[in-house]
């Protein structure tokens, strides 16, 4: 069967327009096989009511050829992918939360009947429409107010967990670049196991006494194979050799420790030049 691709970015940090969006709690929705439901929480922080639209799609993060990691969608994935955005539904799919108040979305999942253990995606879209934004430079003879309906669309994702699950991730390749001010990090990661990496992955570069003279930290999450890019600023050092050390924990601040996998922490290594 022929899949449907597209690429979304994904942004680590989003910002909700004034006078527009909900506020959504969980931000990730994890479903247990023998519960096969779950829910999450809108609320509605504007003086207006916001209409909202609910829908499911499969996607899982990648990597583009510079290692910016995107949102992968596929529109009709097949018997060997791991979606389970055709057996979960939400409910409502259409609702009106007023301001200041807060409404629940259910989600039911019904699996096809054998499915085998382990860990299946979906993206839930939770698309919300409220008050308008003015036009400006529009010349405005007959007192005529022009503006534009926003929308903000907010998604998060939703993992099912069919009996004995386990992860893991194999980091290889650990390679680095000088760009600017900056450490160009780079390596490849691949899953393991039958559920999505979840966790946490750190770089630390360090002199030849041990001080610490650059470090970054982010979330990540590998569902196949990806070669994230991470820039660590490093300002002016001395030329001579340094070390970097990654590695990769299954520890988020923004996840609790009751949803994530355990798995033993990936490290690597390697010498860095600076001449």
């Amino acid at each position: 069967m022929r899949r449907a691709l597209r690429f979304i970015p994904i942004l680590l940090c989003a910002t909700r327009l004034g006078a527009q969006g909900v506020v959504i709690a969980p931000h990730a929705l994890f479903i247990d096989g023998r519960a096969r439901s779950g829910s999450v929480l809108l609320y509605n922080p504007n003086t207006e009511p916001v209409e909202v639209s609910i829908s499911l799609l499969f996607g899982y993060p990648v990597t583009d050829s510079l290692g910016r990691i995107v949102l992968r969608t596929i529109d009709h994935p097949d018997s060997t992918m791991r979606s389970a955005a055709g057996w979960i539904q939400a409910f409502p799919r259409r609702l009106t939360v007023p301001p200041l108040e807060r409404q629940t979305i259910r989600l039911l999942a019904s699996p096809p009947p054998g499915l085998p253990a382990g860990e299946y995606w979906a993206r839930l879209v939770i698309a919300a429409r409220g008050g308008q934004a003015p036009v400006t430079g529009v010349t405005d003879t007959a007192a005529v107010k022009v503006g534009l309906t926003l929308e903000v669309r907010t998604i998060i994702g939703v993992y099912y967990r069919q009996g004995a699950v386990r992860t893991g991730v194999a980091m290889s390749n650990l390679r680095t670049a000088l760009a600017g001010d900056s450490l160009v990090v780079r390596s490849r990661l691949v899953q393991q196991g039958n559920a999505a990496y979840i966790g946490t992955v750190q770089g630390v570069l360090t002199d030849p006494t041990g001080a610490t003279r650059g470090e970054f930290k982010a979330p990540i999450g590998v569902y196949y194979t990806m070669e994230p890019r991470y820039a660590m600023r490093i300002g002016a050092l001395t030329p001579g050799r340094y070390w970097l050390k990654v590695k990769l924990t299954t520890e988020r601040e923004d996840l609790g420790p009751e949803v994530l996998l355990p798995s033993a922490v990936a490290r690597d290594s390697v010498e860095v030049g600076i001449p």
